[in-house]
């Protein structure tokens, strides 16, 4: 058995990306999808007709409606690919805005509804911000499912936790990037920054009984990801889930309930200052999350000039 099958045992494994081949290849249960994915996708030749469509059944509504509709056009052909759900990102524009985010969720929601997919196959993706984690905390409460991303600390996976969300996605390879910057040096295996962020997270979660599923995501390499075997969810690029198949180790159950009631982690109560103080202290989750945020919103608007050219 290749070390796809045996991390599937242990863990739900998801697609990360645009690409519904290597889904169809892969078998993950779930797919998520990004700005940027979806930016990568439409460019090849493959998948530009979901774009042109989009721009020609939609002619007379806005940009940002354009857009909608082509992030449901992928998460509605996803969905016949997978047998679970698909995360459709909101704008990462709002990402300091709850009510534009909320609105957003559920406009995205109401699109799948009308295409006859139910809630419960879709998880709309915010950005962990104080006000992104305000958004998700009014979507759930209308059973509208959240995965927070760009999620780089405790602080945000614990206010994203008592606010409900459904799922986070911790960004381990993000994590690693920064360290290994301010480091010069590469570290691998359960050292991993990046690895030992989400394992405290698990811990935390399991110690403390969060109905929310931790997803860990982002990843450069294999050992991070069997690092994690056990996780939840760990959702893997089309490269990375092909080394797996293509490899025969062994792959051991790494993150266990056991080991989380075990842990000596302490309950942590935090109201809004208290979080931003908390992300403030933390530079790494500070530079990346401000990073991501603008990164997806740069891929946003390469998408939106894409667009304007087929009009």
């Amino acid at each position: 058995m290749n070390q796809l099958e045996q991390l599937k045992q242990s863990t739900t494994v998801v697609a990360d990306t645009g690409d519904f081949q290597s889904m169809q290849a892969y078998t993950p249960r779930d797919a998520t999808t990004n700005p940027s994915l979806i930016l990568k996708a439409v460019q090849k030749p493959e998948y530009r007709p979901l774009l042109e469509q989009a721009v020609q059944q939609h002619a007379q509504a806005s940009t940002e409606e354009i857009i909608d509709h082509l992030l449901i056009s992928f998460g509605l052909k996803i969905l016949e690919i997978v047998p679970g759900r698909v995360s459709t990102e909101t704008d990462a524009r709002l990402s300091f805005d709850t009510e534009a985010t909320v609105a957003k969720g559920r406009r995205l929601i109401a699109l799948y509804e009308a295409a006859g997919i139910s809630r419960d196959r879709v998880l709309i993706k915010i950005a962990s911000t104080w006000e992104g984690i305000r958004a998700a905390e009014i979507l759930e409460k209308e059973g509208i499912r959240c995965n927070m991303t760009l999620l780089f600390s405790l602080a945000q996976a614990v206010a994203c936790a008592d606010a409900g969300a459904q799922l986070i996605s911790p960004f381990v390879g993000r994590i690693y990037d920064w360290y290994k910057k301010q480091t010069g040096q590469e570290i691998f295996g359960a050292d991993d920054p990046g690895v030992l962020s989400v394992k405290r997270i698990y811990h935390y979660y399991r110690k403390f009984a969060y109905r929310t599923e931790i997803m860990g995501a982002s990843f450069r390499n294999t050992s991070q990801i069997l690092e994690l075997a056990g996780c939840d969810l760990l959702t893997i690029s089309p490269e990375l889930l092909q080394k797996l198949s293509e490899s025969s180790g062994t792959v051991p159950r790494k993150l266990t309930p056991e080991a989380a009631q075990a842990s000596d982690l302490q309950k942590i109560t935090l109201d809004e200052k208290a979080f931003r103080f908390a992300l403030n202290e933390d530079a790494m989750a500070t530079e990346k999350l401000a990073e991501g945020i603008r990164l997806f919103c740069a891929d946003t608007v390469k998408l939106e000039q894409l667009i304007a050219t087929l009009r």
